[in-house]
């Protein structure tokens, strides 16, 4: 009836804000176990940044410089407060701005974890697709043993696989970095792909290609193997459906009653799984850049961790964090659109 539409607007504005007002306290939470975790990591920061030989009392001047002499509940409040503002701190090691040195390197990761996820979605769901029309068929199979041995198997061991074997065997593929030495692009996004098309530069375009490839596929092969399993249980319990055989008893080709209906209803867990996947791609990535030498979040955290640098790590993995509520909080609003039984009362 009239004003349905705007009603259903306001539904979704309601429920957009308050699950936003729920990531407040979630935040604040996964602040403070970070905070607390990292000090439970035995070093001290001043010490490496001096360096062994350091005197005491040079050693306590730096350890007061940076707050560390406070009691770490204050120490806490301080950060929080900093953080509400914008400020996520200095780097120990190299004094730059720990917000700065992230947006610099997001685009990085976004990049590989973006290019992860569409290799995955466009593999694993034509996958599950067949493997569910033709179930128990040879096809069904081995998708299944493939999808379950992509779930198994370590990221760390498959990425020193594919770059062993592409990189240094065959040669066909680069093993580190995001372009080659010799190949110059003007950057707009920081996003090199975008940035290759954007500026016509077809070498830095081929280069940047040639490198994504191998960390791309390691970072893909987990979601790619659970959306296929995910594509296939759904669309195996619609495709059961009475409204289905309904279709089907009427004629209507096979490609059109699986396509055009059952996917359509199939799709939410698909939907669930793919944004939670998102979320662990850009936490997981740590491995993966580490690896392939890939000057994104996950080598700087990696680093970070390693120098014992608290604000690095801290910004980094409520940065994190916060990206990964927030396609939730997508993923859940994208469910009415997908199926409009869904209401947000």
């Amino acid at each position: 009836g009239p004003g349905s539409a705007d009603e259903d607007g306001d539904a979704v504005g309601a429920y957009a804000i308050k699950r936003f007002l729920t990531i407040i306290p979630v935040l604040v939470g996964i602040s403070f176990l970070v905070f607390g975790f990292i000090h439970l990591i035995p070093g001290d920061p001043a010490v490496t940044m001096l360096g062994e030989r350091a005197t005491p009392e040079r050693v306590a001047a730096v350890r007061a410089q940076l707050g560390l002499d406070e009691p770490l509940y204050q120490q806490y409040l301080i950060y929080l407060r900093k953080v509400v503002l914008g400020d996520l701190g200095l780097s120990i090691l190299r004094g730059d701005p720990v917000l700065a040195d992230l947006l610099h390197r997001f685009p990085a990761t976004v990049e590989l974890a973006l290019s992860a996820i569409l290799l995955a979605l466009a593999i694993g769901i034509p996958v599950g697709i067949v493997s569910a029309v033709w179930r128990n068929s040879l096809f069904d199979g081995v998708s299944r043993l493939v999808a379950l041995t992509g779930v198994s198997m370590p990221i760390f061991w498959l990425g020193l696989m594919l770059a062993w074997f592409f990189g240094v065997e065959l040669g066909w593929l680069p093993t580190g970095f995001r372009l080659d030495t010799d190949v110059v692009i003007s950057p707009v996004t920081n996003l090199y792909l975008l940035d290759s098309l954007l500026t016509g530069n077809r070498q830095a375009l081929f280069s940047t290609l040639r490198h994504l490839v191998l960390p791309a596929v390691c970072l893909g092969t987990i979601p790619l193997a659970i959306i296929a399993r995910m594509t296939r249980a759904s669309l195996l319990e619609v495709l059961s459906q009475e409204y289905i055989r309904t279709a089907e008893a009427k004629g209507l080709p096979q490609r059109a009653v699986v396509l055009r209906h059952a996917m359509r209803n199939a799709l939410l867990p698909i939907l669930t799984v793919t944004g939670l996947q998102v979320g662990h791609l850009l936490a997981g990535a740590i491995l993966t850049e580490t690896i392939f030498s890939w000057p994104g979040i996950g080598l700087w955290v990696y680093e970070a961790i390693q120098a014992r640098d608290y604000p690095i790590v801290q910004g980094a993995t409520l940065f994190i964090a916060t990206i990964f509520v927030l396609v939730n909080l997508c993923t859940d609003l994208l469910y009415g659109a997908i199926d409009p039984r869904i209401t947000y009362d």
